[in-house]
């Protein structure tokens, strides 16, 4: 079993950048693929990024090219560097492990593991 806990949110004006952490304990993350999700007020909690075992990355639509997830196994943890942030990306981002480490899956009911969230907001 393996505890996420997040950090790095905060207050940022449009076209801003914020770096998302998530410290993994009880387990290494590279024994899991990792995922970021993120939940807008009155919204269903939609995928944001993913990296399997092997380091296959994948990316919303709507983060692609701004959104960088990254695993330093050094530190244990899971990183999302967000850049160009858009009002839009306001919202509680969660990092989430994936038992299943080799394939990537966008669905929230494939992580079994999850994260208090952190607070991203970005002011236009």
């Amino acid at each position: 079993q393996v505890q996420l806990v997040e950090s790095g949110g905060g207050l940022v004006q449009a076209g801003g950048s914020l770096r998302l952490s998530c410290a993994a304990s009880g387990r290494t993350v590279s024994s899991y693929a990792m995922g970021w999700f993120r939940q807008a007020p009155g919204k269903e909690r939609e995928f944001v990024a993913a990296i399997s075992r092997s380091s296959s990355t994948s990316y919303a639509d709507s983060v692609k090219g701004r959104f960088t997830i990254s695993r330093d196994n050094a530190k244990n943890t899971l990183d999302l560097q967000m850049n160009s942030l858009k009002p839009e990306d306001t919202a509680v981002y969660y990092c989430a492990a994936r038992l299943n480490g080799v394939s990537l899956t966008t669905t929230p009911s494939g992580y079994a593991y999850w994260g208090q969230g952190t607070q991203v907001t970005v002011s236009s």
